[in-house]
């Protein structure tokens, strides 16, 4: 028997169990290619204004460093995809992760995948059933980038090459999270060593895009830029993807080999032998689980606080166009230009954080689904304390990381000089402010567990709806009533606004309601 046999059977299941996620998160980063595109040009109207702003973005080091620099700065084309060619093929890859780490090692770590190979199954049909997959979501969403550029008015052969820059970002991604679900035993483990290599790709991709150039050739976000999609477009760059995408398959292929099933090449570290006094509580317990997660997503925010804080000052001569800095203060509110931006990347920093919570809530889900909850449940541990630790790590996480943003966007505000008009003094605050709204979806998503566990995953669905909400509404000027279905519309955007404590404290008592009815009917439905 072939050891490939069986793929197609195993493709055709991942595709089902993932109908939900990947279509709606492909929506997702299509609507903001869409919305970028078709916005771009009614803010820089005259090409003395788009090489304006582009050359301001070029000699602001923090920009570069975020969003690459752009080659073509007569291009509207680049100015419009300046964010989408490098920091949302992040986003990107986040989604390639998921999926085959999905499929290849956390099958292993639960032992289904054991139970497969027992059937006529090949030994490598379960990894190139995750290849398959992952290589055609690749292409779909290169194909839908393009499509969205198109549908927003850039150029077909500028934008059939952008799209083709986030096909091969997914593929790279592909073949690394291959390499790293060979490595460790430990889904969570394969997943740290993934963030981490993305992490170090993009800091070499920043610090080569500010000074040493050759360094951003070493990484695949540093080929997008370089791939002048909207000028001479490289073509031959497209064999730099696929071929760095089939040298990675091939040494996850070779190190497969080398092992056992649920096993890893790097040896697992045995634990201790007695567990400390502390995890026999719940939340200590739930703390613990998702303690790396937190710190990862803590230096995240840390770091996106300080670059955002060194932008805000000297966003007016980034933008210095009127169409441009209305659909800022559309985002930010009122106040000057700096605390505007503020506002609006805390806007989007109060949904981005709800992903964490999330991801707590989803882990309970998956416990749930394969016993360990019913295992917690047979101690000491009532079904109120269990429900009570997913919440507090999850409602406390939210917390957490808007706090960690505000306190480093002052920082980098304060590092760089902060213009005479901002209140430097409400950043913080500022930040502390989207707790409720974030808190009211969190709150919801619990519900949905609560009420069934099958049902967690269509938790995802509120923070995409929001960030959908929050980013096209102001680009597209949506009708109002439309744009206020989200509750992140009615916070007040501090720094620049007046402070207003009567939505803040309507949605935190829904939150409040809506946990404590989640809560109660958890007590009272079928574990499993």
């Amino acid at each position: 028997m072939s050891t490939y046999v069986g793929t197609g059977i195993l493709t055709r299941q991942a595709l089902r169990r993932d109908r939900v996620i990947a279509p709606i998160w492909v929506a997702i980063l299509a609507i903001l290619v869409y919305a970028s595109a078709a916005a771009t040009p009614t803010l820089y109207t005259t090409a003395a204004e788009r090489v304006r702003a582009a050359e301001a973005i070029n000699g602001n080091p923090a920009v570069v460093a975020l969003y690459g620099p752009i080659l073509e700065v007569r291009s509207i084309g680049e100015l419009s995809m300046t964010k989408m060619t490098v920091l949302y093929t992040v986003f990107a890859a986040i989604l390639i992760v998921i999926l085959v780490r999905r499929h290849t090692r956390v099958e292993e770590e639960s032992g289904r995948l054991e139970l497969v190979a027992g059937t006529a199954i090949g030994r490598n049909a379960p990894m190139f059933s995750a290849v398959a997959e992952s290589t055609a979501l690749s292409v779909i969403m290169g194909v839908f980038a393009a499509l969205a550029s198109i549908g927003g008015g850039l150029g077909v052969s500028g934008s059939v090459a952008f799209g083709v820059t986030w096909t091969g970002i997914g593929l790279i991604t592909t073949g690394l999270t291959l390499v790293a679900c060979q490595l460790s035993a430990s889904a969570r483990t394969c997943a740290a060593m993934v963030a981490a290599a993305l992490a170090v790709l993009y800091v070499l991709r920043a610090v080569g895009d500010i000074s040493a150039e050759w360094l951003s050739w070493i990484s695949p976000f540093g080929w997008n830029t370089r791939f002048r999609a909207w000028g001479e477009p490289r073509w031959w760059m497209t064999g730099l993807y696929v071929g760095s995408a089939v040298m990675m398959i091939a040494a996850a292929q070779l190190l497969r080999s080398r092992r056992d099933l649920g096993s890893g090449i790097l040896a697992a570290r045995p634990g201790r032998a007695t567990g400390s006094r502390r995890l026999s509580d719940a939340i200590s317990l739930s703390f613990r689980v998702h303690r790396g997660s937190l710190i990862i997503w803590s230096v995240a925010m840390a770091a996106l606080g300080i670059v955002f804080g060194a932008i805000a000052p000297g966003v007016s001569g980034l933008l210095d166009t009127a169409n441009a800095q209305e659909i800022i203060s559309r985002l930010g509110g009122p106040g000057g230009m700096a605390d505007a931006l503020v506002a609006a990347v805390l806007s989007l920093t109060g949904i981005a954080v709800v992903c964490f919570a999330m991801s707590v809530i989803g882990h309970a889900g998956g416990d749930e689904g394969d016993g360990r909850t019913e295992a917690v449940l047979a101690t000491a541990t009532s079904r109120s304390r269990w429900f009570a630790a997913t919440s507090v790590v999850a409602f406390g996480g939210v917390l957490w990381l808007l706090l960690v943003t505000g306190i480093f966007l002052w920082i980098g505000y304060g590092a760089v000089g902060a213009p005479a008009d901002s209140h430097t003094n409400m950043i913080v605050p500022a930040a502390l402010v989207w707790v409720a709204p974030a808190w009211l979806v969190v709150a919801l998503a619990a519900a949905l567990f609560a009420v069934r566990r099958s049902w967690t995953a269509i938790g995802w669905i509120l923070p995409a709806a929001c960030l959908v909400i929050s980013m096209v509404g102001p680009l597209l000027d949506l009708p109002d009533w439309f744009v206020k279905i989200s509750p992140y519309a009615h916070v007040p955007l501090l720094p620049g606004a007046e402070m207003d404590w009567s939505p803040l404290l309507v949605m935190t008592g829904i939150a409040i309601l809506v946990t404590a009815l989640g809560w109660w009917r958890f007590s009272r439905r079928d574990i499993g």
